[in-house]
């Protein structure tokens, strides 16, 4: 089980990382066909994803994975905003709240490594 795991933790892990680096091709090998538009940033979210999945799959850190998730999640939302490429009603919200989380989750990590 361990084992299988780990392997999981780490195909999940990969996919997510490709799907960060060059989520048009992830979507042309998969649904054969490029991603475009709105789906890139979508693509971008789920890589991050997949990413805190891997890690959170690994064994004994599944609070790590979320903090990452939440962070990443909050970091990429924010430059999305920041840079002008995204302007939807709900991203500064979405950026508040996985800060916030990401605080929280943080500090229940410190008091879980102290």
């Amino acid at each position: 089980m361990k084992y299988a795991l780990t392997f999981a933790a780490l195909a999940e892990a990969a996919t997510g990382l490709a799907l960060l680096i060059v989520p048009s091709l992830v979507g042309q090998l998969l649904l054969g066909e490029e991603l475009a538009g709105a789906a890139l940033p979508v693509a971008r979210v789920a890589g991050i994803a997949l990413v805190a999945l891997g890690i959170a799959c690994w064994p004994g850190l599944p609070l790590a994975g979320m903090l990452t998730y939440s962070v990443a999640v909050t970091v990429f939302l924010a430059y999305l905003g920041i840079a002008g490429r995204s302007d939807g009603v709900l991203l500064w919200p979405a950026v508040v709240l996985h800060a916030i989380l990401s605080v929280l989750l943080g500090l229940a990590w410190a008091r879980a490594n102290r």
